[in-house]
């Protein structure tokens, strides 16, 4: 991908997340340039849900700033814990079958890290948590949401924001930060990187 050529106090989205630019658009946000950040995702052994999605996020942040000094960047990157499990972001059937049933019936954790750097360089991130619990899912509730393969590419092979909110009775902590974005921490980082929201 050909980098934008940006001048002044550009915002910067580094990510290809058509769910990120939505939430953005609901508090008035369009980035100057999307510019998805192309880091290795694997988990380092032994790292937790918490810290490897606060680490994604920086890591992309930091790439992005690199290629675009004094702009202003905002990364995001979602994970899905069950326990110190980081499930994976599902790209066949059997691998996001696998995440839903290991949920389903249980609580999980989705953590959304955010990392914003000002045009001056000044780093700042913050790790969004939320309490979920998927319903028990019946093989036919399954099966018919594999088949709307909704869960390509998503963490821990749901999106709650599409046919997967039937499927979560319960949340505690950021809706938005589930979709991909957690919009009310997003925003004062942003404010203080000197956006105007």
């Amino acid at each position: 991908m050909p980098v934008p050529v940006m001048s002044g106090d550009g915002f910067i989205l580094a990510s290809a997340s058509p769910r990120r630019l939505q939430l953005l658009a609901q508090i008035g946000l369009t980035p100057d340039a999307v510019h998805p950040a192309d880091i290795n995702e694997d988990p380092i052994p032994g790292e937790l849900p918490r810290p490897h999605a606060l680490r994604l996020a920086q890591e992309k942040a930091v790439l992005v700033s690199q290629m675009l000094p004094g702009q202003i960047i905002l990364a995001a990157d979602t994970v899905v814990g069950v326990g110190r499990r980081i499930l994976p972001k599902t790209m066949d059937r059997a691998e996001a079958e696998a995440c839903l049933r290991l949920m389903s019936g249980r609580a999980h954790r989705v953590f959304t890290g955010v990392c914003v750097i000002d045009a001056d360089g000044v780093s700042r991130s913050k790790v969004s948590e939320t309490r979920l619990k998927m319903a028990r899912l019946s093989d036919q509730s399954l099966n018919d949401y594999l088949d709307s393969e909704e869960w390509h590419g998503k963490a821990g092979g749901y999106g709650i924001q599409g046919k997967a909110g039937a499927f979560i009775p319960f949340i505690s902590g950021s809706y938005t930060g589930v979709v991909g974005l957690p919009i009310y921490e997003t925003a004062v980082m942003l404010r203080t990187a000197g956006i105007k929201i």
